[in-house]
Order: C-alpha cells, then sequence, then structure tokens
C-alpha cells in the first residue's frame, strides 16, 4: 500500500511517504509547522520514489489533538493533496501515532506468529502531550492486530493529576475501587489496575514536562520515550492498517480534534496565578 502521510500537530513537523514496507521521510523540530515547507518535502519525496501522487491509495492527515494552528495545517495539507487527486483520506490522532510506535514491536511479533523481544511485551500504552496551560493531552490504548491501536475509553486534556489509568477488569462488579468525588479514579483504582497485571508503556513529551506521571503505578517510562513525539513514519504505518480495514473517508469529512477550545489564559487568570 502506498501511504503519504502529513503530520504538523506538534513542534516537530514531517511527512513520510510508505510505499509496501519501504518509508521515507522529512522532518524538522522547529516548533512551527508551515505549509509550504510540508508541500515542498511532499514534492521532494514523491519525486525520490518516483511515484506520482494520484498513484498513492490513500493520504493520512494527522488531526490532533496539538497545536491549534498546526492541526490545522496538517488537515488543510491533507485535504488539499486529497482533493486534487481525487484520494481518500485516513484520519489519525496525534495519541495514536504515539501510540502505535510504543506497541509496535508487540504488533510486529505477533502478525508474526513469533515472541515480542525482551522488553516489547507491554500490550498498552500511555501516551502524554504538553497541552500547555498546565495541562496534557492524554489516553490510553491497547494493541489490536487490525487496527494497530485501539482506544481505551476517551482521549482527554486535563491537569496531569487526572490523568489515570482504567481500572481492573471488571470495575465495581469485580470489587474494584469506585472514582473519587471528583469522578476521576482514586488512588486505589490506580493500584488496583497495576495489579490487574497490565503495563502501560509511557511516551510523549508530556511526560518530560511532568515527570509525576511517570509515577502512576502500572506505567513504564523509558528515558527517550520521554522525549518522543509524532512521527510521519508512525501515522503512514497505522493509516495503512486503517486503510486496509476500511476507514479511509472522504476528504471533505475530514475534520481537526482539538479536545478543548482555549488556547491561552486570559488576562484575569494570569495576574491570579
Amino acid at each position: 500500500m502506498r501511504i503519504l502521510a502529513i503530520e504538523a500537530s506538534t513542534e516537530a513537523s514531517s511527512v513520510a511517504l510508505m510505499n509496501g514496507t519501504e518509508v521515507i521521510f522529512r522532518m524538522q523540530d522547529s516548533g512551527r509547522s508551515q505549509a509550504e515547507g510540508l508541500l515542498a518535502w511532499v514534492r521532494a519525496l514523491l519525486a525520490e520514489s518516483g511515484t506520482a501522487l494520484a498513484e498513492l491509495d490513500a493520504i493520512a492527515a494527522s488531526v490532533g489533538p496539538g497545536a491549534f494552528t498546526g492541526v490545522r495545517v496538517s488537515v488543510a495539507v491533507a485535504q488539499g493533496l486529497a482533493f486534487g487527486a481525487d484520494l481518500p483520506v485516513v484520519p489519525v490522532m496525534t495519541l495514536e501515532t504515539l501510540a502505535y510506535h510504543a506497541l509496535a514491536e508487540q504488533l510486529a511479533a505477533g502478525s508474526a506468529g513469533g515472541t515480542a523481544p525482551a522488553g516489547a511485551g507491554v500490550r498498552y500504552a500511555l501516551p502524554c502531550l504538553d497541552a500547555r496551560m498546565g495541562e496534557v493531552y492524554w489516553g490510553c490504548f491497547a494493541a489490536d492486530a487490525r487496527r494497530g491501536v485501539c482506544l481505551e475509553g476517551r482521549a482527554a486534556v486535563g491537569q496531569p493529576a487526572t490523568v489515570a489509568l482504567p481500572a481492573a477488569h471488571g470495575s465495581a462488579a469485580a470489587g474494584a475501587p469506585a472514582p473519587s468525588a471528583t469522578g476521576e479514579p482514586s488512588p486505589a483504582a490506580l493500584v488496583a489496575s497495576a495489579r490487574d497485571g497490565r503495563r502501560y508503556r509511557a511516551i510523549g513529551r508530556g511526560f518530560s514536562v511532568y515527570p509525576e506521571l511517570a509515577r502512576i503505578p502500572g506505567v513504564q517510562l523509558q528515558a527517550e520515550d520521554a522525549l518522543r513525539l509524532p512521527h510521519a513514519a508512525d501515522l503512514a504505518a497505522l493509516a495503512a492498517l486503517r486503510a486496509a480495514a476500511g476507514e479511509a473517508i472522504d476528504p471533505a469529512d475530514l475534520s481537526p480534534v482539538y479536545l478543548r477550545d482555549k488556547v491561552a489564559f486570559t488576562e484575569a487568570e494570569r495576574a491570579g496565578k
């Protein structure tokens, strides 16, 4: 499958072209997302591979959450290219892309019918991205052979203290601790999730900004994963699975995922901090 992937939702912009098992890409961690630069990368990758845009099977778009401007750039560039070449698009969340990177070795081992490499046995991931304003974007994901990764519950944005793993299987019916009065899982519920045998691989720059997140019971963090941002190469690989599963859509239906509608503190909020 031939997939062109556009990722500009965070401070690291990237474009990748996947042709079967071969992937070529361009990336820059500059803190800015520019449509002109992305389009130049697209032209370069297509020329390098000898592929015409219309020969692709789909275009993968990072739809957020992330920087509002970057998310809009990702969606707009993917839509423009797809409309021009009459191609479908595959929407992928930034958190899904990070989770796929964390679980790729496990997924590869499972598809090959073998055993995952040492240290790659974790089947769950907890990606966190810095959302600014003292908050993180986060979600819990499980490895899935058909779709790559599947979201457990919902993706969310909130203060680091709100980040929590799912409660143990069976929840209250199995005697799992109830949520706290605020509606968030209690510390006891988090411990119950860890005792349930699940281990979550932590990934994303949210962990470098808020190191306390790595202390959640059941979470495992490797040093390099604390600096990870979504990459178009992972986006392309995940989108290929989604396209094969029939999840490509018309570019007119592509829309951003923001998770919140506020980009900065008001003057009164800043004064009160």
